[in-house]
């Protein structure tokens, strides 16, 4: 790689057009800087100056040098006025989170986007499992998640809570039991065994080891889309009510009543010992305001 010592010394020999004057500038001898050169000549294996008398002019490929150590000097300060201003409504983000809560907070991150225009959100669903991993993988750098993480790696802190719903056609017999429910058959996503087993530890006791006996009648892995097939009359389903919300044909579902109702957890997660730009911390407290505040 080559060295940026050398390249500065370039540019400071053709800005002042003297080897003396540019040893003055730099504080250096002037064999200092003339072995500069020569090194960058070395590395490039091409001479860079035609040298006449004590003047001298950039060859072609010392002209392109030239372009380059000043576009790689810009760079440099580029980078260092970023980071020193670290811009909070500036810069990509990038966030994932189940598709629930995809539905609630992506319209506000787009608003956000609206009104500050060089903020950048990528943002993608995925179940809990991928989203603890991309945390590992430094692919995203904020997760929203619904249940703790395994990894010690990453930090969590809950900034909200939601009620899950189980949910039955309209036109099923009444639901009262388990085995009511088993008869029914599931219709399964992402988060299916997740939602039903903290739904069903709570009220139906006894029969949480049983949940693998339970049919899966369709699987569908769309947040929008897993409510058509429970509609059809072909199973149940277990949601949080914010979805169940959404769903356009309310009036061929039914949201059954339980003895406990059931709240899922939300969890906001990143990188423990990772300080992230300033722009996250806006994002975050926006996402705290949002989930709080429904």
């Amino acid at each position: 790689m080559i060295n940026p010592i050398w390249l500065r010394t370039f540019i400071t020999l053709v800005q002042q057009g003297h080897f003396t004057k540019t040893a003055h500038v730099l504080a250096m001898t002037q064999p200092g800087v003339s072995q500069h050169i020569q090194k960058l000549e070395q590395y490039y294996q091409t001479a860079l100056l035609n040298r006449y008398g004590k003047q001298f002019e950039l060859t072609p490929a010392g002209e392109q040098v030239y372009q380059f150590a000043l576009n790689l000097l810009r760079n440099e300060q580029d980078l260092k006025e970023q980071l020193r201003s670290d811009n909070p409504y500036e810069g990509t983000c990038r966030l994932s989170s189940p598709g629930a809560l995809g539905i609630r907070c992506y319209s506000e991150l787009v608003s956000l986007q609206q009104q500050y225009q060089n903020l950048k959100i990528h943002y993608e669903i995925a179940p809990n499992h991928r989203i603890e991993a991309e945390l590992l993988n430094h692919h995203i750098d904020l997760g929203l998640m619904t249940c703790k993480p395994q990894s010690s790696l990453l930090s969590v802190a809950p900034v909200s809570r939601e009620l899950l719903c189980l949910v039955i056609p309209a036109c099923a017999t009444p639901v009262k039991t388990f085995s009511d429910l088993a008869d029914l058959g599931m219709i399964s996503h992402p988060d299916a065994s997740h939602h039903t087993t903290l739904v069903m530890q709570d009220n139906f006791p006894g029969y949480i080891q049983q949940l693998s006996d339970i049919k899966v009648n369709g699987y569908i892995n769309q947040i929008n889309m897993i409510l058509y097939p429970v509609a059809a009359g072909l199973g149940f389903t277990v949601l949080p009510e914010s979805v169940v919300q959404a769903f356009p044909d309310r009036d061929k579902i039914q949201t059954l009543t339980l003895p406990n109702p059931v709240f899922e957890t939300i969890y906001l997660v990143e990188k423990e010992y990772r300080p992230l730009p300033a722009r996250y911390g806006f994002i975050r407290q926006k996402i705290k305001e949002l989930l709080q505040t429904e």
